[in-house]
C-alpha cells in the first residue's frame, strides 16, 4: 500500500506496553462471569469441540474453576500463540464458523475474573502442553512470560489423557468471585453457587442453537438443556416471514409468543427465561454465527412496554459484520448500522402490533361481550389557574374503598392524596421521557404482582357479594386502572 510518508526520514522511539498495566487494563474491560465463561466456550466451538464440560471445585478462596473441550486441540507452539496478547489481527478474514475476531478473548475472558490461569492442550501428540499467565509473576518481572504451570498439574492432564486431542483451561484465585470467602461459610458458598446456576442458565440461552444441533455442554457433569426464546414448536406461536437486508448477510425474523392463555404453567415459565421475566425478554435477539450476543433489547429504537412482551425478533448475522454493527470484545453489544434502522423500524413494528392484539384479545373479547362500564383511570388531568395538573381520581374503586374504611380519618387520607398529587415530578418525568434515557416502566413491572392479584381477587370477591355475576364482576374490573394492564390474571380470580 502506498503512502504519502517517507518513513525511514522520521525519527522514531520504541513503546512497547508496560506489561503488568495492560493486563490490568484487560481485567476492566467489563465481562461478568457469564460472558467470560461463554467467551472461552466460543473457542471451544470454535475448535470443533462435539463435548464441553465447565466444572469447579468450591474450596472459598482457593476454588478452582475449568472449562475443558474434545476440540481439536493445540501443539507447544500454538498454544503461545493463542496466549499471546492480540494473537490475531482483527481485520483477517475469519472462516465462517469462527466466533471468535480479536484475539483477545481466551486472556481478557480470564482475566476479567482471575488472576493467574493455566492452559493445558493436546493435538496430535500424546504429552499435552501447558503454559500458564500469573498477573503476580508479570507485576514482578516486568515482562510478558508465561510459566509452565498449573495447580493439580496431574489431575488436569489426566483429563486431557482421556481425550484424543482437546484444551483445559483453568482458573485459580478466582478474586473477582472468591475473594475474603472462606470454605465453611454458607453464606459465601450460597452466593457462588447463584452465581454458577446464572452461568448455567446463561450457556442455555446463548448457545441455544448449538445445543439444539448435537453439541453438548455439561455443567458439573449435567448436561444443559437449550432455553430457545422464540418457543418454536409451542402451540400458538406466530412466526413472521423473514426479512433480508439489502447488501448485507444478514436477516430479520419476528415471532408472536403464544397468549398466556394457550401456555400450561410449566409452559409460561419456561417462556421467561433466565431473567425470570417476560418484559425482560422482549425485543431484538442478535445473532453471529448462530451464537447470541444480545438477548431482550430494543437497540434503542423502542421502549419496553409489557403489552409487547408476546413480541422476540431475531436478527442473524454472520462475523463480516462485525465492524459495521461494532460487535464489542465481550461480545454483548451490537449497534444497527444507521442504514438498516428504518427496516428494522418497519419489521418491528408490525410484529409489535401483532404482538399487541394478541397479548389484549383475551381482554378485548371480554369487554365487548360483557363490558358496557366506564373506564376508571388512577390518574385525572386537570386545570387549575391556566396551568396543568394530575389528580387522583376519587371515584377509583381503590380509592372509594380506602376511604370507606378511613374510620374518621378522611380529612389525613384527603391530605396525604393531595400533598402526592402536589408533588409529581411532571418536569422530570418528561424530560426523561424526551431524551428516551431509560425506558418507562408499567405499573408493577419487575416487582412480585401478587398485590395486583390480590386485590383484584378483594375486588371481584366484593362485587360478587353484592349480587354482581362472575362475568361482569370480571368485565368491570378490567376497566380499572392498573387491571387493565393483567387480563390474563381474570380466568384465576374465581378459582
Amino acid at each position: 500500500m502506498s503512502t504519502k510518508y517517507d518513513y525511514s526520514k522520521i525519527e522514531t522511539a520504541h513503546a512497547e506496553p508496560e506489561a503488568s498495566s495492560m493486563i490490568e487494563t484487560f481485567r476492566a474491560i467489563g465481562y461478568s462471569v457469564e460472558t467470560a465463561i461463554a467467551d472461552i466456550i466460543d473457542n471451544s466451538i470454535a475448535a470443533d469441540a462435539k463435548n464441553i464440560w465447565v466444572e469447579y471445585t468450591w474450596e472459598g478462596e482457593d476454588t478452582i474453576l475449568w472449562i475443558l473441550d474434545d476440540g481439536n486441540g493445540m501443539n507447544n507452539e500454538e498454544l503461545i500463540q493463542a496466549m499471546r496478547p492480540g494473537s490475531k489481527n482483527p481485520l483477517d478474514i475469519r472462516s465462517k464458523k469462527d466466533l471468535g475476531r480479536f484475539g483477545l478473548g481466551l486472556k481478557t475472558a480470564s482475566f476479567s475474573q482471575t488472576r493467574k490461569f493455566s492452559v493445558i492442550s493436546k493435538r496430535n501428540d500424546p504429552t499435552p502442553c501447558m503454559w500458564c499467565w500469573d498477573l503476580d509473576y508479570v507485576n514482578k518481572s516486568k515482562s510478558w512470560d508465561l510459566l509452565k504451570y498449573c495447580p493439580r498439574e496431574n489431575e488436569f492432564a489426566e483429563r486431557i489423557d482421556n481425550l484424543d486431542s482437546g484444551t483445559c483451561i483453568i482458573w485459580w484465585e478466582l478474586d473477582r468471585i472468591t475473594k475474603n470467602t472462606k470454605q465453611d461459610s454458607d453464606d459465601s458458598k450460597n452466593k457462588f453457587l447463584q452465581s454458577m446456576e446464572n452461568v448455567k442458565l446463561h450457556l442455555s440461552m446463548v448457545f441455544h442453537r448449538y445445543l439444539e444441533e448435537g453439541i453438548n455442554i455439561f455443567f458439573q457433569n449435567r448436561k444443559i438443556k437449550p432455553w430457545d426464546p422464540f418457543m418454536i414448536g409451542f402451540d400458538g406461536l406466530q412466526p413472521k416471514p423473514e426479512v433480508k437486508f439489502p447488501d448485507c448477510e444478514a436477516t430479520v425474523k419476528g415471532f408472536v409468543l403464544p397468549h398466556r392463555s394457550k401456555l400450561t404453567p410449566e409452559e409460561y415459565d419456561y417462556g421467561k427465561g433466565p431473567k425470570d421475566n417476560w418484559t425482560e425478554h422482549q425485543g431484538f435477539y442478535v445473532y453471529r454465527n448462530k451464537r447470541l450476543l444480545v438477548a431482550g433489547d430494543w437497540l434503542g429504537l423502542f421502549k419496553k412496554e409489557v403489552h409487547y412482551d408476546l413480541c422476540r425478533i431475531k436478527i442473524d448475522l454472520t462475523n463480516n459484520a462485525d465492524e459495521e454493527w461494532q460487535i464489542d470484545i465481550k461480545k454483548s453489544v451490537a449497534r444497527p448500522p444507521l442504514k438498516y434502522r428504518d427496516q428494522l423500524i418497519s419489521v418491528a413494528k408490525e410484529v409489535r402490533g401483532q404482538a399487541l392484539e394478541v397479548y389484549r384479545n383475551k381482554g378485548k373479547v371480554l369487554k365487548r361481550k360483557l363490558s358496557k362500564d366506564d373506564f376508571s383511570p388512577f390518574w385525572e388531568e386537570r386545570v387549575r389557574h391556566g396551568k396543568r395538573f394530575y389528580k387522583i381520581n376519587r371515584s377509583h374503586p381503590l380509592i372509594t374503598e380506602l376511604f370507606s374504611k378511613s374510620n374518621g380519618q378522611t380529612n389525613e387520607f384527603e391530605s396525604i392524596l393531595q400533598f402526592i398529587e402536589e408533588t409529581v415530578p411532571v418536569p422530570l418525568i418528561a424530560l426523561q421521557e424526551n431524551e428516551n434515557t431509560l425506558p418507562h416502566g408499567q405499573p408493577f413491572e419487575g416487582r412480585n404482582n401478587d398485590a395486583v392479584r390480590d386485590t383484584m381477587r378483594a375486588m371481584y370477591q366484593s362485587l360478587i357479594s353484592k349480587g354482581k355475576s362472575s362475568e361482569m364482576a370480571k368485565a368491570r374490573i378490567l376497566n380499572i386502572e392498573p387491571f387493565n394492564f393483567y387480563p390474563h390474571y381474570l380466568e384465576n380470580l374465581d378459582a
